[in-house]
């Protein structure tokens, strides 16, 4: 951040924001590096994760027989739709393909409920412990949400190879869409390529790019209170209150959305062409 002597601009401010805690310790111009490290990216998707893994594991601890409370009665309703939403799309055994629809779901939304805290509150606290750069936002970073989809392409591989048996699961790269042949097998092979490359990267994109933009609105409802003006501030805090409520729609529908093609793409991986 910039010092009281001199207030950072507009473009500053947002570039600020932008810019990542990184194994490098400077802004990288990259979006996706592989040799580099987001380490707030890691770390507050590990903090997620551990969130997730404690409700879910306290809300199991606290069932029983006799009427469930509230909080486990709000699980069990997340569970149960998870629950069907799989039974509806995955035609086999959803002893983990359920759970892993059900963590992805809940992981998701609490990474996205991030965008929801004041832009400026974690940054801010970060500073007085020397942390110059911070973005709390882990599915805002490209590589955590590519990251996320390659597990899913990497899980239905392993259903297609487990369901069908490796030679199966090779035989319908050489064969599907267009059928056997040699001369198809060519084409065949190039178009499944292809369609796994789209699935991955569609989904990985599609989380990003919208959690991209609600926190870059955030950042710009954020610059309106920086100024004296009476009616800018009230501006601010207006428009600030309306985005927020839209966007608990907006980070729910991300977390579901990614959940649903989660099943379907695994699903896929059961059926025989």
């Amino acid at each position: 951040m910039a010092d009281a002597a001199h207030a950072p601009t507009a473009s500053e401010y947002i570039v600020h924001h932008l810019t990542h805690l990184n194994t490098t310790g400077k802004a990288q111009a990259k979006v996706v590096d592989f040799s580099v490290y987001n380490l707030d990216t890691i770390f507050w998707s590990v903090a997620m994760a551990a969130l997730t893994a404690f409700l879910l594991w306290r809300a199991a601890k606290q069932v029983h027989s006799g009427v469930p409370g509230r909080f486990v009665g709000a699980i069990e309703s997340i569970v149960e739709f998870v629950h069907e939403q799989a039974r509806s799309i995955v035609k086999g055994d959803l002893t983990y393909i359920a759970p892993l629809a059900l963590v992805s779901f809940v992981w998701i939304f609490f990474m996205n409920a991030m965008d929801l805290l004041p832009v400026d509150l974690l940054p801010e606290l970060g500073l007085l412990l020397g942390i110059h750069y911070q973005r709390v936002v882990p599915t805002a970073d490209l590589n955590a949400t590519l990251a996320m989809s390659l597990v899913v392409l990497a899980s239905s591989i392993y259903y297609g190879i487990k369901i069908k048996g490796g030679g199966g699961f090779v035989h319908e790269l050489f064969s599907a869409p267009f059928g056997s042949g040699i001369l198809l097998a060519p084409f065949n092979f190039l178009l499944q390529l292809i369609e796994y490359a789209a699935k991955t990267v569609s989904l990985g994109m599609r989380l990003f790019g919208n959690m991209f933009a609600g926190e870059l609105v955030f950042m710009l409802i954020a610059l309106l209170g920086g100024t004296a003006t009476w009616w800018l501030m009230g501006l601010h805090f207006l428009t600030g209150l309306g985005w927020a409520i839209f966007h608990i729609l907006i980070i729910t529908l991300q977390a579901f959305i990614f959940m649903m093609l989660t099943l379907v793409y695994i699903g896929q991986a059961h059926e025989h062409h």
